[in-house]
């Protein structure tokens, strides 16, 4: 008899691990999730998830927390992300910089896949980067910029949100297409870069227009170009690289992923909340001020985009020169 109870009770001890996933499942979410954000307070990143994340919380019951998590263009947080138990409580605000860009860049340090291992739940958004000058500077346009650059003997300083980043390797790419000496100033972010811009401690900057919009209307910062392929409705007097002369095209695209192994009902539910969220009337007024096109990809078709743009990037890393050193 109590052999049969002690196997009576492993019997059922077993049916309730299996259905443990289920339960909790069924639970999620029970307490609050945090939303890693791999660049330092203040940029375009963080701006945009800071948006987002209140809605999504509101829709799931439970806060969002943002945790700025800066470092190695963005690979820092993103692998902190990785890392992370699959169980629905910690997203990544992905980024271009860390999975398209970094992911090559630092392929002798880091750990983790883009696409293997994260699960990417949605493309939140998408924004051009520009060249920006302080008011001050001479120039007033591209010409006039590399002129200078030519005149300097050192060349100009232009600083980004980090080594690795796409900021960085289009000060690269403009040095070599223009044949001029560019000086990367790397930052932990692009809020902080852009601050110093605009102080007159670096002369230019490479920004997003998401993050730069309010510089570029109040005049703290001069557009010179930008990366996108025609001129951006609110922003036409900016002209394209294109239309400089400089073939460089550039779209900065961020979303939300989780840890690879995440339940699907959780990833599905997770791409409601982003749904809603972006439905807000506050999250569609932002976007439409700062000219930031909302994402339309989720689950499955985020996970391809992602999986295209790190093999569209990869060559271009290479092919850069640039080192996790600058």
């Amino acid at each position: 008899m109590r052999l049969r109870l002690r196997r009576r009770a492993a019997i059922v001890g077993t049916a309730a691990s299996l259905a443990s996933p289920v339960l909790a499942q069924a639970r999620w979410p029970a307490q609050p999730i945090r939303l890693i954000v791999p660049f330092g307070p203040g940029g375009s990143t963080d701006i945009i998830a800071r948006l987002m994340a209140e809605p999504m919380g509101a829709f799931l019951g439970q806060p969002v927390v943002v945790e700025n998590r800066a470092g190695g263009a963005a690979t820092v947080g993103t692998g902190i992300a990785a890392m992370a138990a699959p169980d629905g409580y910690t997203l990544l605000f992905s980024t271009i910089s860390g999975l398209a860009v970094g992911s090559t860049l630092y392929r002798d340090r880091i750990r983790w896949n883009a696409d293997t291992s994260f699960a990417h739940i949605a493309i939140v958004f998408g924004t051009p980067y520009l060249l920006l000058v302080n008011p001050a500077f001479p120039a007033h346009d591209m010409a006039g910029f590399l002129a200078e650059a030519r005149r300097r003997a050192q060349g100009i300083e232009v600083a980004s949100s980090g080594i690795g980043s796409v900021n960085h390797l289009m000060i690269l790419r403009m040095a070599k297409l223009a044949g001029v000496n560019l000086l990367h100033v790397p930052y932990r972010g692009g809020a902080q870069a852009a601050m110093d811009a605009i102080a007159g401690t670096v002369p230019a900057t490479i920004d997003s227009l998401t993050a730069a919009s309010a510089h570029i209307r109040a005049e703290r910062l001069r557009p010179l170009a930008i990366s996108s392929t025609t001129r951006i409705t609110g922003f036409d007097t900016i002209p394209t690289f294109r239309e400089t002369g400089l073939d460089i095209v550039a779209d900065g695209w961020a979303g939300i992923c989780a840890p690879a192994g995440t339940p699907r009902p959780i990833l599905e539910r997770m791409a409601e909340a982003i749904r809603h969220a972006q439905a807000q009337t506050t999250v569609m007024e932002r976007f439409e001020a700062t000219a930031t096109l909302p994402g339309k990809r989720y689950l499955d078709e985020a996970q391809d985009f992602v999986r295209s743009e790190v093999a569209a990037w990869a060559p271009l890393v290479i092919e850069s020169g640039a080192t996790p050193e600058g």
